[in-house]
């Protein structure tokens, strides 16, 4: 079988995003199925077979885009099973799905991830990712992060390259900082970008968010869960199993994980009146945002993205009990 002709030239926009932001001419869904997690690298008990159920939920439950990148994995795990996914669903399941990936980062031998955004590299780490998927073109194919050896502007005219070649619907821009993303924007047409944002960590709702709403440009965000602090389900006595990176990450210590407990304690409360999950108000306060257009979260078990894929945004009225959960905790947003 030759490679799989899916993204959103090959369907019709999906009826229940009707409504929904759309700043760039591709259609997403409001959750993405991010797929990290699924590579196993950070991620204690992660299995093909369970990860194979996570995509085929995700894809039941209504999610139709999907984020993966070249270095999701030390050999390419995410991208193989996510081509193993699409390759095995119906052609009706494939139409209007859309393949977000990323290259700039990849792994040396000794298994350390490394910035690499020099032309040469991004051609052939897209190209070798085309064919782990199995697919002839990306929907949208970002920058990773810039590397500061690089001028990116010479990173996204490699990028820009790919799409005259038809291997890139689009390209965009990940974790770049204002004066980067303004360079980028010289260099090629930018659909996306792709940043870090929940209620706790803001920082990305400054100038740059509402420069790309008035650019056009869609904003695809990540860590809406906090790698899964704000899904409500570790509480304060949570002991992580040996291998988890999320111990490492500074929201997880000491005052500033009371504080967000104290947060999540409110979502609790707001979510029974709500009738709502805390993973489905964390994520719907990030798609209330104006300018944003998708919430990526990761899954490693199919029941994960069952409750993520149903988050939508919220009334002006809920967004602003969370915003004052949020100040009253002192947490710094």
């Amino acid at each position: 079988m030759g490679p799989l002709r899916i993204g959103a030239a090959c369907g019709s926009p999906i009826p229940f995003l009707e409504g929904l932001p759309q700043l760039s001419d591709l259609v997403v869904s409001p959750v993405v199925l991010g797929l990290w997690p699924i590579a196993g690298v950070t991620s204690v008990g992660v299995t093909p077979e369970l990860s194979r159920q996570t995509i085929r939920a995700a894809l039941d439950a209504g999610v139709t885009t999907f984020d993966t990148a070249f270095s999701y994995g030390y050999d390419g795990e995410s991208d193989r099973l996510l081509g193993e996914m699409l390759a095995a669903g119906s052609s009706r399941r494939r139409e209007g799905c859309v393949v977000i990936s990323k290259v700039g980062q990849r792994w040396t031998a000794d298994r350390k991830r490394v910035t690499d955004a020099s032309p040469a590299t991004l051609v052939a780490d897209a190209e070798d990712s085309l064919r782990r998927i199995g697919i002839e073109r990306f929907d949208l194919l970002m920058l990773h992060s810039v590397d500061p050896e690089i001028d990116v502007r010479r990173s996204i005219e490699a990028l820009e390259g790919l799409r005259e070649r038809g291997l890139a619907a689009r390209i965009g821009l990940c974790n770049a900082d204002f004066p980067a993303l303004l360079a980028a924007a010289e260099a090629g047409p930018l659909s996306a970008v792709q940043w870090p944002l929940n209620l706790l960590q803001r920082e990305v709702l400054d100038r740059r968010v509402e420069w790309c709403r008035e650019q056009g440009i869609a904003v695809h965000t990540y860590w809406g869960l906090m790698k899964g602090l704000l899904a409500g389900r570790i509480d304060r006595q949570h002991v992580f199993d040996p291998g988890d990176s999320r111990p490492g990450y500074a929201i997880y210590q000491g005052a500033a994980r009371e504080r967000a407990h104290r947060v999540i304690d409110r979502l609790r409360q707001l979510g029974e009146e709500a009738e709502l999950t805390v993973a489905q108000l964390s994520l719907g306060w990030v798609l209330s945002q104006p300018g944003v257009s998708s919430v990526l979260v990761g899954a490693k078990r199919p029941e994960q993205i069952r409750e993520t894929a149903r988050a939508r945004p919220l009334s002006p009225e809920l967004v602003a009990e969370i915003d004052a959960a949020v100040g009253a905790s002192g947490w710094k947003a």
